[in-house]
């Protein structure tokens, strides 16, 4: 008896969900990024100045958000699953996948630390103000990268990337496309950061790409923002 074939990432083939409704949810991250640019907080809900309900804000946010697009592709009878990728069983198959989210992590830092050389960029008040310093803020910042780890990926290297990549038949498309996206999401960090942060994306949309997988890239991602929030705000501190 055959193996059926694992789901294919960013597949050009079909659409995971209607066209209005990638339109809708580029606007609703779009609106997020400007109201959170101009509260110059994390989100636009909550007050800038107690980081725990910030993170808070951020955490509903976007599993909110991660609903919506379940909601698409129930429009659609797809399965989340088509944007997660390859079979994720087996200890020796989560041991490949963090050794490659470890490794592709130490590569995108040494790029991007090089990037903010050249841009001279450097952290504004607005992020540093949300860095965790006590226990409770790294407590629940703790619990906002593992959301922002696995919403993002699926916001962004699943869901986006792979309309993209239907949409205009191009999976190298589909990866530039939810970089802007995802840098254009960061409003309240600063255009020099958000330029970053469309970096990044791209590095994370071809590494998705790659091991027709997001669990590595969830796993990178989630590793960088609990590091450096904690470490920045010790040192800071």
């Amino acid at each position: 008896m055959s193996t059926p074939p694992s789901p294919q990432l960013s597949s050009t083939n079909s659409p995971v969900a209607p066209a209005w409704h990638t339109v809708a949810v580029v606007c609703i991250m779009l609106a997020i990024s400007a109201l959170s640019y101009y509260s110059r907080g994390l989100t636009p809900v909550g007050e800038r100045r107690n980081q725990i309900s910030s993170y808070v804000a951020a955490i509903v946010m976007e599993w909110l958000v991660f609903g919506f697009i379940w909601l698409g592709l129930r429009l659609r009878k797809q399965r989340m699953r088509c944007l997660l990728g390859e079979d994720w069983g087996g200890a020796r198959h989560i041991l490949r996948d963090i050794g490659v989210g470890v490794l592709f992590l130490i590569a995108a830092t040494l790029v991007l630390s090089l990037i903010a050389h050249l841009l001279k960029a450097t952290s504004n008040a607005a992020i540093r103000s949300l860095l965790p310093h006590t226990p409770a803020q790294i407590a629940v910042y703790f619990l906002l990268t593992v959301t922002a780890g696995i919403c993002e990926e699926v916001i962004f290297r699943g869901y986006l990337q792979r309309q993209f990549s239907f949409f205009f038949k191009s999976a190298a498309i589909g990866i530039i496309l939810q970089g802007v996206i995802f840098g254009a999401s960061h409003g309240y960090q600063g255009p020099k950061h958000m330029l970053i942060i469309v970096v990044y994306g791209i590095l994370f949309g071809a590494l998705a790409q790659r091991q027709r997988s997001l669990r590595p890239g969830m796993i990178a991602h989630f590793l960088q923002d609990l590091t450096t929030g904690v470490v920045a705000g010790r040192f800071l501190r």
